[in-house]
Parts: structure tokens; sequence; C-alpha cells
């Protein structure tokens, strides 16, 4: 089977107390491009003191096997470098990507909801993200930018995300209506393996 196309690569991290999350995925960077010469940095996110989420975008998607991955992912835990000895590296495919009424503001809040499909309910969670939900949310005033991705590695599988001005946005009305319709009301019980992660985001260099 040949390997999939891959838009991003996603690197879970947790710099040290001494590092910042941007230096730590600049040298994460140099070390990727090794393999992946036109790949950029795309956002550096972190819980205060925790865990970080960098991702990486490429120029172009291209086919990056599971195997290529798991070298890359060894190639930064070997560094010697804090903070990437127990890093995972997953490839990421883009499903989709809106555009909010805040983009071009400064986003300060990335916010990342991330599950598993409940056996049996993969294709209508996904039309609901695909059709109503990441739509809605990209569409509330303060939200910069959406994306939902695949990703193919450490999992969970859905990965969607947003920008945002700030944390107030969630609990406005409007992206309360977007979270409160039926069809979220029947979906959202099937998330399995749920993560939902309020980030920090950090200027790119």
């Amino acid at each position: 089977m040949s390997a999939p196309a891959i838009d991003s690569l996603l690197l879970r991290c947790k710099p040290a107390a001494h590092a910042t999350a941007t230096a730590l995925a600049q040298t994460a960077l140099a070390l990727l491009r090794q393999d992946l010469a036109d790949l950029r940095l795309l956002r550096v996110a972190q819980q205060p003191q925790g865990i970080a989420y960098l991702y990486f975008a490429l120029g172009s998607p291209q086919p990056l096997s599971a195997d290529q991955t798991v070298q890359a992912e060894r190639r930064l835990q070997n560094a010697g470098i804090a903070g990437l000895a127990a890093c995972e590296l997953s490839r990421l495919q883009l499903v989709m990507h809106c555009t909010g009424p805040a983009l071009g503001e400064a986003t300060p809040v990335h916010y990342a909801v991330e599950m598993d499909p409940e056996a049996g309910w993969q294709d209508e969670l996904f039309a609901w993200y695909d059709q109503e939900h990441l739509p809605g949310l990209a569409s509330v005033a303060g939200t910069a930018q959406a994306f939902r991705y695949l990703n193919l590695d450490h999992g969970p599988l859905s990965l969607a995300c947003y920008d945002l001005v700030d944390a107030e946005v969630m609990g406005c009305p409007a992206w309360l209506a977007v979270r409160g319709t039926d069809w979220s009301a029947r979906v959202r019980p099937h998330f399995t393996n749920t993560r939902r992660t309020m980030f920090d985001t950090q200027a790119l260099p």
C-alpha cells in the first residue's frame, strides 16, 4: 500500500522548565528538515508549564509512511534535547480549513478537540463536523481559523482545532448555539478517547 499524502505534522512534547516551546519548535524543525526540506513551523501552542502542540506544515502534500514518521520521531527523541525525549510525532491529513471573522487578528488562544468515533459512528460524526459543526464555530465572532485533521499515528483520529482571540469566545451565545443543535446532541455521546485542551499560543520567530 502506498504511503498517504500528508499535509502537516503534529509534535506533542513538554518543554523543559527553562526552555520556551518556540525555541524547542525551532530545534525540532531543524532536525525534521533533514528529511523534509520544505517543512515550516505553523503554530506553537502550549498549556502553561505543560504539554505543547507544535504544528508543522509541508509546502505541498507528499507521501509519508508510518515507518518514516517513526524514524523521524526517534531522531527527535535521541537528539539529547530536554523536552524531546518523550515526544510524539504524528502525520496529519487536513480534512477541512475554515477562516473566520477574526482572521488577521492576534489569536493567543488555541483550542483543540480530539476524539475517536465510536464504532459505527464515524461517517455521521465526520459529516456533522464538516457540514455543521466546524463551519459553524468558524463563523463565530472571535474565531480566526478552524481546522480538522486526521491524526494517522498517535491519535485520537479526529483533531479539530480553533484559533481564538480570547477564551471568552467559547462562552458567547453564538458559540453555544452551534454546540447546542439537535445534531450535536445526537452525535456527541459517540465521542471516545476525548481530549479537550486549551492552549496559549506563542509568537512565531
